[in-house]
């Protein structure tokens, strides 16, 4: 009998030892993969949508991909070198139980497959999106915190215990005397107010129905909030078909507010709150950093744009230091524009230049936040010439970006309203034009090879383009509500693609058919300036991760 026993126990434990081996060996045999597994919870099985993000022992890059509707993950042997891995999920209302390890063996396949419990602490995995749709209020009111979150996340301040008095006495003021760059672990002071802000009680009467309401929305009251804390859906379908590279920058402080891509597929980057310009590498990961001149001294750092002309150089608007700078990209070394010492004042913003048809007539545009104005500068004499199109009512105008089309006719995008302004660079006659969606907000854009003006409406929630021929507006909502459109790129298919500051989602528009796809990144990520390779087939995404100090490479397999 007791043979018997270990006979039958023998087969069992053989027929345990085949299945594993096998699921081993089909995990092995998968083509060109590196790394795979299933990822499930007891609530809902197998689970689409969620982020798998890998990242190698000392490396500063991180991959990600996306769950199918079977659960399923894959990491291309092309991604994932030899080595140890940590492994990271992002599925909103849900979390890893521990840490989670794998080994990636040449010419084999690693299996791990990953079992989500419900999240613990929910409120820290909501994205500013997902807080703005949460909290009470008006739209009125909650429109409010996308000048905040610039800065710093919603969550910051749902988070706080302040009262009415504490947001009017002390927090709102601090918070409006910091420069646009600022950030936590930076802060900055402004020199002066802009010409177009409010102030005295037209100020005060804001901040204080601003902190009536903040107090409402906030810990001031209650160890918890007093409203449900909502999620926006896990990607879906198209929406998982994507490969997502991180590349973290030397520094935390490190701002990559603007990310183009050259030629040679280098990635070069603004730096919003110090006076570098950065380059990467992305084969390699390196990072190389260059000195920024420093015209203003005192004044707040940091470079906003990074544009290319047709030689490939790079062109700086540098913000509070009042200038523009040209990078050579063969020299490396700058030169500088500096606007005449009348037009130096304490608030002046250059933040935009516009250098893709400068070769017209010589001349580039660049803008002035200070005013809400337009220079435009002769590059080989110095001059400089200012339109001030707001100068009989300035109050709530912003002019953001200014582009020129292929004769070297600037258009300008007022943030603070909803108007499309060009000015004629023969004659100087200026032009305006208003946005189908009152209040809309357009923001940053480019200028396509028909002469159409592509731009985010950042308060509209919308994408829009502006025929320069026809004269004539296209709209498009995004799907997800507060994903407000900071920027706009056009890829060699005719997609529109956008980022957000506030849902952590790129945006890609077929205009034809109107149908959005919309793209979950691995980490709270606070997009700007959208840049498209074109010389990648599909076409390759990129941006930088304002707050998060490092670059984002987004690869579509369609």
């Amino acid at each position: 009998m007791r043979k018997k026993i270990f006979l039958a126990l023998a087969i069992s434990a053989a027929a345990v030892s085949l299945f594993f081996t096998a699921n081993f060996i089909r995990a092995a045999s998968s083509p060109g993969m590196a790394l795979t597994g299933r990822v499930s919870s007891e609530e809902e099985g197998a689970m689409e949508g969620v982020l798998v993000s890998a990242r190698k022992a000392g490396s500063t890059v991180t991959i990600t991909v996306v769950s199918d509707e079977k659960g399923r993950y894959n990491f291309p042997s092309k991604k994932l070198e030899p080595g140890q891995y940590a492994i990271v999920v992002r599925a909103v209302g849900y979390e890893v139980d521990g840490a989670v390890a794998a080994t990636i063996t040449p010419g084999k396949t690693a299996a791990v497959d990953l079992k989500l419990r419900k999240a613990q602490d929910l409120a820290a995995q909501l994205t500013n999106a997902e807080w703005l749709a949460s909290v009470p209020g008006a739209e009125q009111q909650k429109s409010t915190l996308l000048s905040c979150v610039g800065c710093h996340t919603v969550e910051r301040i749902v988070r706080s215990k302040y009262d009415a008095a504490g947001f009017t006495q002390a927090i709102l003021p601090r918070m409006a005397s910091y420069a646009n760059q600022s950030t936590p672990l930076r802060p900055q002071l402004r020199l002066g107010a802009r010409d177009t802000a409010l102030v005295g009680e037209d100020q005060a009467r804001l901040q204080r129905a601003q902190a009536e309401w903040l107090s409402t929305i906030n810990l001031s009251a209650s160890s918890t909030w007093n409203f449900p804390l909502k999620t926006l859906p896990r990607p879906r379908g198209k929406a998982t078909q994507v490969i997502i590279t991180e590349y973290d920058l030397p520094r935390p402080t490190i701002e990559p507010h603007d990310v183009v891509v050259d030629a040679e597929g280098i990635a070069w980057y603004s730096n919003f709150g110090e006076q570098t310009l950065g380059k990467l590498d992305p084969k390699t990961g390196k990072v190389t950093e260059y000195p920024v001149p420093e015209p203003k001294k005192g004044s707040p750092t940091g470079a906003l744009s990074v544009r290319s002309d047709k030689d490939g150089n790079l062109w700086l608007g540098m913000m509070y230091q009042a200038s523009v700078a040209k990078f050579d990209r063969k020299t490396e070394k700058f030169q500088v524009w500096t606007i005449p010492a009348e037009l130096n004042k304490d608030n002046t913003q250059i933040n935009m230049t516009s250098p893709m048809s400068y070769t017209v007539d010589g001349k580039l545009w660049t803008q002035n936040n200070g005013f809400a104005g337009v220079h435009r500068v002769d590059l080989k004499s110095g001059t400089w010439e200012t339109w001030d199109p707001f100068k009989d009512s300035p109050r709530g105008h912003n002019i953001y970006d200014v582009i020129a089309d292929s004769q070297n006719n600037a258009y300008f995008t007022d943030i603070g309203k909803e108007h499309i302004g060009r000015i004629d660079a023969k004659t100087g006659k200026l032009t305006m034009y208003e946005t189908p969606t009152k209040g809309s907000g357009p923001r940053r854009g480019m200028m396509d090879a028909q002469d159409r003006l592509w731009f985010g409406e950042y308060r509209g929630n919308k994408i829009g383009v502006f025929d320069t021929k026809s004269e004539r507006f296209r709209e498009w909502a995004m799907p997800t509500p507060w994903s407000n459109p900071y920027d706009v790129a056009v890829d060699k298919n005719g997609d529109a693609w956008t980022g957000s500051m506030l849902s952590d989602r790129i945006a890609r528009l077929d205009p034809k058919s109107g149908q959005v796809v919309e793209y979950l990144l691995p980490k709270s990520t606070n997009v700007r300036r959208v840049f498209v390779d074109n010389s990648t087939t599909p076409v390759t995404f990129w941006v930088g991760s304002n707050h998060g100090a490092s670059i984002i490479k987004l690869e579509p397999l369609d």
